[in-house]
């Protein structure tokens, strides 16, 4: 089954520009230090504005600064990326005219958590129909102990992905663990792979990686099964949408 010493890189990671405690340089060298060969910086897009969300202007500037990080950091590669929401009609929350800019998307629900499971299923698969989409971040929405997954029919879901080319995020977060051990083994038994990643908003919180690979182990996935097991150029060949 998959190990820590497999991942190849965190692909959904935030900085302290808005709502995480350390800053670009320190994320990158953080992840640095775990070895990896490739981070994701992703940080929230306008709607989550209690995390102050980065609008185009914002988004634009940090794709800048990651531009110029990139041409004097060594040994890791900063990819550019950002959780963008994806609103109650199934529309990213951010133009597509930026969406192109970055090397991949993390997209998650982080509002109307109430809807009917069929309203929020179609709303998510609505969302994967952009071509700019990704990853489906924390794909039942749950904070353990203190907010229930929202309705969603998860099998739909991951049919809708496989047909697209988009993947699910097992989120490592200890408050998450979303994906499930069930989901993790349906998604193996479909044939789509999985991404492992922290949701990491401080350095110290890149170490939360190990709870995702135990979620992942408990639903047996192996190496094949986890996208960020593989080298940046097979990475980014996986995730190019057709």
């Amino acid at each position: 089954m998959i190990t820590i010493e497999e991942l190849r890189g965190d692909l959904h990671v935030h900085t302290k520009a808005p709502d995480g405690r350390h800053t670009l340089e320190e994320m990158v060298e953080g992840s640095l230090h775990h070895g990896y060969e490739y981070v994701a910086i992703t940080n929230h897009s306008k709607h989550v504005t209690v995390a102050r969300g980065l609008d185009v202007k914002g988004m634009t500037m940090l794709i800048r600064k990651i531009d110029h990080l990139k041409e004097k950091t060594k040994g890791i590669v900063i990819l550019k990326s950002g959780e963008v929401d994806i609103l109650e009609n199934g529309s990213l929350d951010l133009p597509d005219r930026i969406l192109k800019e970055l090397d991949l998307t993390v997209c998650a629900v982080h509002s109307k958590f109430n809807l009917s499971r069929e309203k929020q299923t179609e709303r998510i698969i609505r969302a994967m129909d952009n071509p700019h989409f990704n990853i489906l971040a924390h794909p039942s929405g749950r904070l353990i102990n203190e907010r229930e997954s929202y309705e969603v029919d998860m099998e739909k879901l991951m049919k809708a992905a496989m047909e697209r080319g988009c993947f699910l995020e097992l989120n490592a977060h200890p408050d998450r663990l979303d994906l499930t051990d069930i989901d993790c083994k349906m998604a193996k038994e479909m044939g789509l792979k999985v991404v492992i990643s922290t949701d990491a908003h401080s350095i110290s919180d890149l170490d939360f990686i190990r709870f995702g690979v135990g979620q992942a182990r408990r639903g047996w996935l192996e190496p094949e099964d986890v996208l960020n097991t593989r080298s940046l150029k097979e990475l980014l060949k996986l995730i190019k949408r057709k």
